[in-house]
């Protein structure tokens, strides 16, 4: 912006005629240029938005409009009309679901286009108008309560009141659960119809649109810099020189008749000549460097897009830039911050051992499903072992879907649920049927069905679920639970021994398994009719409804008879350690941030060549029972770091909850231990502490990188400098979040030692080429002064300092986007090499200031040889300016030569083409008799002196 403002300036102060040295088109032509293409650019975007807007709202969809059941356009849905919707419809606006074909009230939706979630989500009629007949729903009227439009897709706390007299007015609670979102679309549903709560802008996608707000580079922030220090400079030497300027005019250019200054000249005439020279001096800030920039960089993130070793041929998933504008920033991480399950580890869950009633399965093959001790139990219908499979197959959200040929598979949002229900399926307990109120079982050829009563959802702070059922055979109410063993063990009854479960869970955790605890108890019809009343009013609360259904679901989940411990498995992604290991070498510090167990997460941490194993390394824990606890063990972490004479092979430990301590209490001790270690584990974090860790590596000034997969991933990969999402079997709601996506973690390395390491050299010399390039010019210009009285006139026309910026010289800076300095298969063998764009040794004030003297030395060897060489001859002053500028040129091609690393056919053409584009051009214009270069350059090239100043 201070760039734009700066050059708008200029512009205007060159129409002032009475100051301005050269043609103000010299300004005008290249700003014009750089503005065309700019707004030609954003004239396409919103041309192409406009069309797909124009699409959008002139689609055909099915309403109840003024009465009658028929075809209006999107953009005439108004809040409170019934909207229906066929098979694969796109839905046109928010709605709340109302009525679906399906007997049983539900309809499926893929969501992928709002959160990038690839699994079907199941949308539930609410129970209000559960038995409305499809006549009924298009002559339905009632009241809808809902709080102000948002952005939160995974939230809408509303109520729903239908009027007489079709049904009785109660007041009915609805959820995300109820609603249709705009942008979804309605899957293996052959109809659904809701009422419109949100349309337009207001939709919950529409609110979630908007520009993110652009992220400012490493580099870029030293070249601003570094333009302030420029314009500074610039400052002092207009100063300098108009001032010397102005004494020189009174002391003898006043006498000098042929000058033809006035008598008298106006009030303001001491400021002229500064003006002139601010004018003159101007191109000391090279108007086409953003351009510059702002195209390299594209070609850059086409660069990324093109790998095809960054191709996950598993997946079919390239690389993806989304981001353009930060690829340089690849190139000086210091901080990487991976989240565990999906990035690091394949997210593929299979179940691999339980414990149940004290016993242990899988023990001996590592595989539970082929214990012989449990299949026994199945065959012999053991009770503990029918509870505790009933709960892997009943307390979900998975939904069963019957081929035609009988065979069921599993659809669920979270892939440790399907492997529970698939697990549960192979040992006989198989979910056959599942709708929003009933649920059907298989076991041992025996059918059970249950009501499903509630569900007590799960939550990143309560950490487990639960589902109350109610056996049709035995009218029996039940609870089931599942969750971590931190929210399921506390809660179980008095008397029940868990000791045998809490080694199982270490166990497991030591061996890089995912656990989750299971249990039951009995409900009285009684006390479940009493509490059913209170979450119920919970559930319609439109204030704070989610910490009240939190507290009533608490009360519930008590005195639970701990069923076992699941196991499951996920396996390291291909190629995890080794990449790992080989950003570590090249200095930069890796983190592990997971929601998942502290004992999890150090045994996949050792597994993955995060931390080494003892005592090739030492782990310190930072834990504790209390705040004082956690405090100390805080402070004993950071001395022992600090007495350590080598800190690379110490990593730190902690979780969610000593985090929170810590942050309200002791922020600067753990900043202190942050910039001591190069490795450290945090587990049990939430999405928000999750972006907290980010924040807080950014405030000390580091550059961090953050990947993840997940929806809880989103937030710290939008705190990063850099966010890379991975496009896996969590969906694409991370991967659309970040600025790259991969399909693995693997390609990681390429994404930062190849691509970003080339993008920030590249980067470093076109730069601080195109300041060079305009200082060279403006000192030529500063010493003819010298020679010109001070008084501010340009030793070369307008058309030659405008083409000389815009196009003799824009062309050979852009061949150093196809610069490689080494090959890739080095920078991969010798990681270490990264520390030198890491530390940013290739853009800085001493780099620049060297680019800054060769500018100085560059222009005084033009300026004197071409002074030397025609001083004797009569020279006109077009000819001075043509040989000075042809110097110009040739060192421009003779410095992007000499400075290219590596050489390829576009560089070469585009080097010396635009060299010899240079006389080709200049010979044309010397041709045309009304221009002031009439036979210049023939009158040069004819002259041996001319090539000779050349050489």
């Amino acid at each position: 912006r201070f760039m734009n403002q700066y050059f708008l300036l200029i512009a205007c102060l060159q129409l002032w005629s009475s100051i301005t040295p050269v043609s103000p088109a010299t300004t005008w032509g290249p700003l014009a240029i750089i503005f065309i293409v700019s707004a030609s650019k954003e004239a396409w975007d919103d041309y192409n938005r406009y069309l797909s807007d124009k699409q959008a709202n002139e689609r055909e969809v099915w309403a109840i409009k003024d009465g009658s059941h028929r075809q209006i356009k999107a953009q005439d849905i108004h809040v409170g009309n019934i909207v229906w919707l066929h098979q694969n419809d796109e839905i046109p606006c928010d709605l709340v679901l109302i009525g679906t074909s399906d007997p049983q009230g539900i309809c499926y939706v893929e969501t992928a286009a709002l959160d990038g979630e690839t699994d079907l989500k199941t949308r539930i009629v609410p129970s209000t108008c559960a038995n409305l007949s499809p006549e009924q729903l298009g002559r339905v009227k009632g009241v809808v309560e809902c709080p102000n439009p948002d952005n939160d897709i995974t939230r809408f706390d509303a109520n729903m009141c239908l009027a007489p007299p079709i049904i009785d007015n109660e007041k009915c609670p609805l959820t995300i659960n109820n609603t249709l979102l705009q942008s979804c679309y309605l899957r293996y549903t052959e109809w659904a119809c809701g009422v419109a709560v949100y349309t337009g802008n207001e939709t919950k996608s529409g609110m979630s649109r908007g520009t993110a707000e652009p992220k400012l580079t490493a580099a870029d922030a030293m070249i601003d810099k570094l333009t302030v220090a420029i314009f500074v400079f610039q400052v002092v030497v207009v100063l300098i020189l108009g001032f010397a300027g102005n004494i020189w005019k009174e002391n003898q250019g006043l006498k000098q008749w042929y000058l033809m200054y006035p008598a008298e000249g106006p009030w303001y005439d001491f400021l002229i000549i500064p003006l002139r020279f601010e004018l003159l001096c101007s191109i000391m800030i090279p108007i086409s460097v953003k351009v510059t920039l702002d195209l390299a960089k594209g070609v850059y993130a086409k660069f990324i897009d093109w790998d095809e070793q960054m191709f996950d041929w598993e997946t079919c998933t390239p690389a993806h830039s989304a981001n353009t504008a930060i690829s340089e920033d690849l190139g000086q991480v210091e901080y990487i911050l991976s989240d565990k399950t999906g990035t690091l580890t394949e997210n593929r869950m299979i179940f691999r051992r339980c414990c149940i009633s004290d016993t242990l399965y899988g023990e001996n093959n590592g595989d539970a499903l082929k214990d012989a001790r449990l299949l026994d139990a199945v065959s012999s219908n053991d009770p503990d072992v029918v509870k505790f499979l009933m709960v892997m197959a009943l307390c979900n959200t998975v939904v069963p879907i019957k081929s035609n040929d009988g065979t069921i598979t599993y659809k669920a949002q979270s892939q440790d649920e399907e492997a529970l229900v698939t697990a549960a399926s192979k040992l006989n307990m198989v979910l056959v049927n599942k709708d929003s109120s009933t649920a059907e079982i298989s076991f041992n050829d025996s059918k059970f069905h249950y009501n499903l009563l509630d569900i007590l959802e799960f939550t990143s702070d309560r950490k487990r679920m639960s589902a109350v059922v109610k056996d049709v055979q035995s009218g029996k109410i039940l609870l089931l639970s599942k969750g971590a063993d931190e929210a399921i063990l506390p809660r179980s009854h008095q008397g029940q021994q868990i000791r045998t479960y809490l080694e199982a869970v270490e166990m497991y955790s030591q061996l890089g398994l995912r656990t989750l605890c299971l249990g039951w108890r009995e409900l009285e019809e009684d006390e479940y009719k009493d509490w059913s009343k209170t979450f119920q009013d919970a559930s319609c609360s439109l204030e704070n409804r989610e910490c009240k259904i939190a507290e009533v679901c608490n009360s519930l989940e008590q005195d639970l008879h701990i069923l076992g411990v699941t196991a499951i498995e996920d396996r390291l992604q291909d190629g995890v350690p080794e990449t790992i290991k080989l950003l570590k070498s090249a200095g930069i510090n890796v983190w592990m941030i997971t929601g998942d167990k502290q004992n999890t997460a150090i045994q996949i941490g050792l597994l993955c060549n995060l931390i080494a194993p003892e005592p090739n390394s030492q782990l310190l824990s930072i834990n504790g029972k209390t705040e004082d606890d956690v405090l100390r063990s805080l402070e004993r972490a950071l001395s022992t770091m600090k007495s350590m004479t080598v800190t690379k092979d110490c990593a730190f430990v902690l979780d969610g909850w000593a985090l929170e301590i810590i942050l309200k209490h002791s922020k600067e001790s753990f900043t202190k231990l942050v910039m001591l270690s190069r490795t450290a584990i945090c587990c049990r974090m939430t999405p928000l502490q999750k972006a907290q860790l980010v924040g807080l590596l950014k405030s000390v000034g580091y550059l961090t990188l953050a990947i993840g997969d997940g929806g809880n991933d989103v937030r710290m990969i939008q705190e990063a400098n850099i966010g890379v999402g991975i496009s896996g079997r969590e969906g694409l709601q991370a991967a659309r979040a970040a600025d790259y996506s991969i399909g693995k973690f693997k390609f990681l390395k390429r994404l930062i030692l190849v691509h970003g390491r080339y993008s920030y050299n590249r980067t470093a010399f076109i730069s601080q080429y195109s300041f060079y390039k305009s200082l060279l010019i403006c000192f030529i210009q500063i010493l003819f002064s010298f020679l010109s009285g001070l008084s501010g006139t340009s030793m070369f026309n307008s058309i030659s300092l405008m083409a000389y910026n815009v196009f003799y010289t824009s062309l050979p800076v852009m061949t150093i986007i196809f610069d490689k300095d080494i090959s890739e298969a080095t920078v991969l063998q010798y990681p270490q090499i990264f520390l030198y764009s890491q530390s940013g040794r290739l853009l800085n004030p001493s780099t620049f200031a060297g680019w800054f003297g060769r500018s100085v030395y560059h222009a005084l060897v033009v300026f004197l040889t071409t002074i030397i060489a025609y001083a004797g001859e009569k020279s006109e002053m077009e000819e001075l300016s043509m040989v000075a500028l042809s110097g110009c040129i040739w060192l421009q091609a003779f410095v992007v030569t000499l400075d290219t690393n590596s050489f390829t056919y576009p560089q070469v053409i585009l080097i010396w083409g635009n060299f010899v584009a240079f006389y080709m051009i200049n010979l044309i214009v010397s041709a045309v008799p009304t221009l002031q270069m009439y036979t210049i350059m023939f009158r040069l090239c004819s002259q041996p002196s001319y090539w000779i100043t050349m050489a």
